[in-house]
């Protein structure tokens, strides 16, 4: 397929009055919305304090794999890569800092009853959340100590009462406010209709205190794989619509009206709902201590073919008639051919189960930060699992990633990208982050039919060749594969930067102690650059 023109591109506008409005620009492959804006209003409770929680109980709810929604692939045929770095770089200089165990099987009385574990995290003033399906917890981010948990998801939404209290359903998030200085915890409740996303924002820096709690509705549309950013005037919070849980319908984009949460106040969300061209869409997430210029628009991604896709969305909660979606912007990339055509292909050792490469999407966080010391542009960095065919290691997946320039205005453009895969063992699941100097960190799970699923990170400082990563660090090395004809690996992993100094990456991924099946284990490491100060 072509590579698109990027100068035959449309800028479309929706308000909320209904009309789809062309605002200039280049031709776009598609409409991107399908209607006006949806706006809709939370439910809305205060909870006690998370430390007074119960812990969860190990082991009692039965043993599922949750199911993965897959996503509609652009067309096209296998094609070779032409920014793979097929051998790495000179060692990355970073200190390393923490590297304990997270919540996982065996490690502070928890027994894992769902797979994938989906592990995020996030850090805050002194703490780090780590959430994982169905539990979370609350550790000294200096020290590693454990301050509060594992606490099953669904407790903290008690005093909001109806599905949110009652189902633990996962897919979760834990975020950090960095301008407020609060968290914000935040699954859907899918097992009974209508369709919720569970939302705890807390009332000061402590995650272990209380937290102002929303539930948002979305009837009959089953609200697969959210994903939340912060930006300033919203948290911005993206799915994958499926009708009845089964057809999908394109991606949601809805902005949550982050002052009013803040405050305790009852609070709206205001939705674009995107066609079946469009899936897999990520928020822009804001890191740093700069914010973007006053009303700018929130960035949005995903991939195309060949391309990336990128809108702006305006929201205005006190006049919904004046909240816009611009794009998408059509931003051509390097020709990848998608990982496992979307699919399960990642080898293990010593068994015939392979593992999900969800290569039908970009991986979570579409980090985003407005200048640093080596630039004074704003900038993002999202990563995805790509095929390194037609090069050196054939077989292998390795991660392509992005930095983007022009977010919120102007026309997006690739700064630098890359597809790291730098031997014949496969790269995947990654989470990709920057800091004030520039320095870039992903990290990601590393296997093959010699290598046991492991955690691994990679990086780049601003003075190396772009689109280069340097040779990879080991966080913690697997012992066993995951077997019992269970594939799901992920859904996600979660790269962090402390607000404190802007400097030090958090990360967390899975990873198996033995071989077998709903017997996961997670890490937590930091580390920095020391070109950051």
């Amino acid at each position: 397929m072509a590579t698109p023109n990027p100068m035959r591109r449309i800028e479309r506008c929706l308000v909320a009055a209904a009309l789809l409005v062309s605002c200039g620009g280049a031709q776009s492959q598609a409409n991107s919305a399908v209607g006006a804006v949806e706006v809709g209003h939370a439910a809305h409770a205060v909870s006690p304090p998370v430390r007074g929680m119960a812990l969860a109980a190990p082991g009692l709810e039965q043993k599922r794999e949750k199911p993965i929604l897959a996503l509609p692939l652009p067309p096209g045929q296998e094609q070779p890569d032409p920014v793979l770095q097929a051998a790495p770089g000179p060692s990355v200089s970073t200190t390393l800092f923490l590297n304990i165990a997270g919540v996982g099987n065996g490690d502070y009385g928890f027994a894992p009853n769902a797979a994938p574990p989906d592990p995020n995290l996030s850090v805050g003033a002194t703490q780090v959340v780590q959430w994982v399906n169905e539990s979370f917890a609350i550790f000294d981010k200096l020290s590693g100590a454990l301050l509060k948990g594992p606490v099953a998801g669904n407790t903290v939404f008690q005093a909001l009462g109806g599905s949110c209290a009652s189902n633990n359903d996962g897919d979760p998030i834990a975020q950090y406010d960095k301008i407020a200085n609060r968290w914000i915890l935040t699954q859907f409740s899918v097992s009974t209709t209508p369709y919720l996303q569970c939302v705890a924002v807390s009332t000061t820096s402590d995650a272990t205190g209380t937290y102002n709690l929303y539930s948002f509705n979305y009837g009959t549309q089953f609200p697969d794989y959210p994903k939340l950013g912060v930006w300033p005037d919203a948290y911005y919070i993206t799915f994958n619509i499926f009708n009845n849980g089964r057809t999908f319908a394109g991606s949601k984009l809805c902005a949550y009206d982050r002052a009013a949460m803040l405050a305790g106040a009852p609070a709206t969300q205001q939705c674009f709902q995107l066609s079946t061209s469009f899936g897999g869409v990520l928020p822009g997430d804001l890191d740093g201590a700069t914010l973007p210029l006053a009303g700018a628009p929130a960035p949005f991604i995903n991939f195309g073919s060949n391309s990336l896709n990128l809108w702006r969305f305006h929201v205005d909660f006190a006049n919904p008639a004046n909240t816009t979606l611009t794009g998408p912007f059509n931003v051509p990339v390097a020709a990848f051919t998608p990982a496992c055509g979307g699919g399960t292909c990642i080898p293990q050792p010593g068994t015939k189960n392979q593992l999900d490469s969800l290569a039908d999407r970009l991986m979570y966080r579409f980090a985003y930060r407005n200048g640093t010391t080596a630039s004074a542009a704003e900038t993002a960095v999202v990563n995805h699992s790509v095929k390194a065919g037609g090069n050196k290691h054939s077989q292998a997946v390795g991660v392509r990633w992005y930095q983007i320039s022009n977010l919120t205005s102007g026309t997006p453009t690739i700064f630098q990208q890359g597809t790291f895969a730098p031997d014949s063992d496969s790269r995947w699941m990654g989470s990709i982050a920057m800091d004030k100097a520039g320095n870039i960190a992903v990290g990601y799970s590393v296997s093959s039919s010699s290598t046991f699923p492991s955690i691994r990170f990679t990086g780049r400082v601003p003075t190396d060749a772009l689109g280069t990563m340097q040779a990879e660090t080991s966080l913690f090395p697997g012992s066993g594969s995951q077997t019992g004809n269970l594939h799901r690996w992920g859904d996600y992993s979660a790269m962090a930067i402390d607000p404190v100094g802007d400097c030090t990456f958090y990360y967390t991924n899975e990873y198996e102690k033995t071989s077998g099946s709903f017997n996961w284990s997670t890490r937590i490491a930091s580390f920095k650059f020391p070109g950051c100060i």
